[in-house]
């Protein structure tokens, strides 16, 4: 018998309608509870970048290249850290990292050598003390629980979860604020979305 298509074994604790509320209001809860001071901050980062370069591990990674996408809509000239087209960051760029812990090794790294190499710094991070807080003045944190909270405290949910699901809706709401501000129209942006797919 396929151990796949075997019923399970635990019964279902809780429905898909209480979990779903549970984490749309987690979700929300966070990104309304951000400083909006921090978030104009990080607007006016991207604003003034030549480049944004983005860069986050894990699932946080896939939320910052969803973000790169929303960017690149917009015109602006955005690169994913780790491609082969993505070129050397330099003086008047922009690194764009998240990391929850803010103690993840490749993106301390790479921050590290963006402040060497002349370019800013922005860190979305869930920890406000964390080693890659303090490399840059602009710090947007998300507050939800560290990946290894166990203690649901912050949030019910498992891991990061709540940190990278308020790191994309902040992120939309990033790319909103830019939209609005730039005047365009959505077919403008558009004309911009991929015709190879």
């Amino acid at each position: 018998m396929n151990p796949f298509l075997s019923e399970p074994t635990l019964p279902v604790r809780q429905s898909w309608k209480d979990s779903s509320a549970l984490v749309a209001s987690e979700a929300a809860r966070a990104v309304v509870a951000i400083d909006p001071g921090e978030a104009e901050r990080l607007l006016a980062a991207v604003t003034a970048a030549s480049r944004v370069f983005v860069l986050g591990q894990g699932r946080s990674g896939i939320v910052l290249r969803a973000l790169a996408m929303r960017l690149m809509h917009l015109g602006l000239r955005v690169h994913v850290v780790g491609e082969a087209t993505s070129p050397a960051i330099a003086a008047g760029d922009l690194l764009l990292t998240a990391s929850g812990s803010g103690t993840t090794p490749s993106v301390l790294a790479a921050a590290r050598s963006a402040v060497d190499a002349g370019a800013a710094v922005a860190a979305i991070t869930a920890a406000p003390h964390s080693p890659l807080a303090s490399l840059t003045p602009t710090v947007l944190v998300i507050p939800a629980a560290a990946k290894r909270d166990r203690s649901g405290e912050t949030s019910a949910q498992y891991a990061g979860s709540l940190f990278e699901q308020a790191l994309w809706l902040s992120g939309d709401a990033l790319f909103h604020a830019l939209w609005v501000s730039s005047g365009l129209t959505a077919e403008e942006l558009w004309a911009r979305h991929s015709n190879l797919e």
